[in-house]
């Protein structure tokens, strides 16, 4: 039996397009040491999130993780120089979404991202049944 995974859900959906317009306000207004960089890589993880339960129905701790390691994969390709490697570094918005600079602290903020996520979920799920 093939259960069909693909969904819409509109909660998720109107987060997505929420998060996906502070972090264009981010990008755009700020230029600081704790907001852009650090701030701006939380809510990356919680909009990645949104937008995968916009449309697959997947349980949370499977999609929090799956970003989680997604992110934690792009920060390893960007400690290999992949853009440099590849030669695009010329195209700015590959280079902003793919990032230029391997960081610690972004993976710390990707690590709590997804701890948002999960305590938000874990907090959703016990609110509801009781």
């Amino acid at each position: 039996m093939v259960v069909n995974k693909l969904t819409f859900n509109r909660k998720y959906f109107f987060l997505t397009i929420f998060l996906f317009f502070i972090e264009v306000a981010i990008a755009v207004f700020f230029d600081d040491q704790f907001i852009r960089p650090f701030v701006g890589d939380v809510l990356v993880v919680i909009l990645l999130y949104c937008f995968i339960k916009s449309f697959w129905k997947v349980s949370a701790n499977i999609a929090a993780l799956s970003v989680f390691i997604f992110a934690c994969a792009i920060e390893g390709l960007q400690y290999l120089n992949l853009i440099d490697r590849l030669g695009l570094r010329q195209y700015k918005l590959l280079a902003i979404i793919l990032g230029t600079t391997f960081d610690w602290k972004d993976i710390l903020a990707y690590f709590i991202g997804t701890a948002i996520i999960m305590t938000w979920e874990y907090q959703a799920k016990s609110f509801f049944k009781s």
